[in-house]
């Protein structure tokens, strides 16, 4: 399977407690930090949860 990188760009102070939870499962802590993920539904799923507060690119 390929692999995504995750970007988070806008902090989690006023976000919900779903959304912190999805961060700190995917390992994003800081404004900017980015992680390498394997692509698959679940991970999918954390993403859409912050879809408006991280940036997504697919890695080969």
């Amino acid at each position: 399977m390929s692999n995504i990188n995750i970007t988070l760009h806008h902090g989690l102070v006023n976000s919900t407690p779903k959304q912190r939870a999805a961060a700190k499962t995917l390992g994003l802590n800081k404004i900017g930090k980015t992680v390498t993920r394997e692509d698959n539904p679940a991970v999918r799923g954390q993403v859409n949860v912050l879809r408006h507060l991280v940036t997504v690119e697919e890695v080969d």
